[in-house]
């Protein structure tokens, strides 16, 4: 986004919802939303935000002036060109923060107030609806700051020699390679953070805790998901994960496994260590490539629902 400060020039509240909100000169946000409003609660839509900019172009379209909260939004902003945010970024104003966890919504027709009055309505397409991660006193002119969402991807090399230096990791970049092609048509920011381990439990283990204090998005291992005795992948992270994602990794062994029965072999894994995606990858580059054009199919879904965000 060009601007990522702007301020606030309304604040707007309704004690029913499908009701036009009023203007405020002051609110407070907690965990639900904004005290006193019909639309706070425990979901995902807490608080919406629309650019006072975008409701002056309608009235010009509709020949009427529509004023801050016709559209039910409760934060109207000015200076934020608002079509160029992403499900994850965020909000903060003063202390309080916001999470956008959707993107325009089903129009509710004769339950919306505009959409009864003129037959149609921005908000289905562009309105910009947010939960809130921390609470806080907001007055009108606040300033409010945009913040894109990074994404941080590790990449784990599991292996001996690679990480003795007797031969050059391979399959380590080659996923990286792939999720740089992936992301690049995607909003957000990606950092990579690499690293290599030997074949070692208490190494690997505690390079993936490590990863995670750091809040890792999602970390992919490659290397370690044979049968010999050094290949230990599996083990470690299935001793780590909260919840196994076995769909995944069994549809392509037996995709690729139809051509060549020794991928049947690899025990790879997925699942979850809290809010962190992990993925444990052969160590060849082929089957890095393979695995990583299925993963990426349901790679942004399950960043979704990692993060409690329904995108349905």
């Amino acid at each position: 986004m060009k601007n990522t400060t702007a301020k606030i020039v309304s604040l707007n509240i309704s004690k029913k919802k499908g009701t036009i909100k009023k203007p405020v000169s002051e609110v407070i946000i907690n965990t639900r939303g904004i005290l006193d409003d019909a639309h706070a609660g425990n979901w995902h839509r807490q608080v919406t935000l629309l650019s006072i900019e975008r409701i002056q172009e309608f009235s010009k379209e509709i020949g009427r002036e529509v004023l801050p909260g016709e559209f039910a939004e409760n934060i109207t902003t000015e200076g934020f060109d608002l079509t160029e945010v992403s499900i994850l970024d965020r909000f903060t104003i003063g202390n309080a923060e916001l999470e956008v966890t959707q993107i325009g919504k089903k129009c509710h027709g004769d339950g919306c107030a505009i959409f009864r009055e003129i037959g149609k309505c921005v908000m289905p397409h562009e309105g910009i609806f947010c939960r809130v991660l921390k609470g806080g006193f907001v007055k009108n002119e606040d300033p409010i700051e945009y913040h894109s969402k990074q994404l941080k991807i590790s990449i784990i090399t599991v292996s001996d020699r690679a990480s003795k230096g007797e031969y050059e990791d391979i399959s380590g970049p080659e996923i990286q390679k792939n999720l740089i092609e992936f992301f690049k048509e995607k909003p957000w920011k990606i950092e990579y953070v690499p690293s290599i381990v030997p074949d070692d439990t208490d190494l690997l283990k505690n390079e993936i805790l490590k990863q995670c204090d750091h809040k890792a998005d999602i970390i992919f291992t490659t290397g370690g998901t044979g049968i010999s005795s050094r290949d230990i992948t599996p083990e470690v992270v299935t001793s780590l994960i909260d919840k196994k994602l076995p769909g995944i990794m069994d549809y392509i062994r037996i995709k690729y496994g139809a051509k060549t029965p020794n991928a049947l072999i690899s025990r790879s894994i997925a699942g979850t260590i809290g809010k962190t995606l992990i993925y444990s990858l052969p160590g060849s580059v082929k089957a890095v490539n393979e695995y990583t054009e299925e993963i990426l199919k349901t790679i942004e879904h399950s960043i979704f629902m990692i993060k409690d965000i329904n995108t349905h």
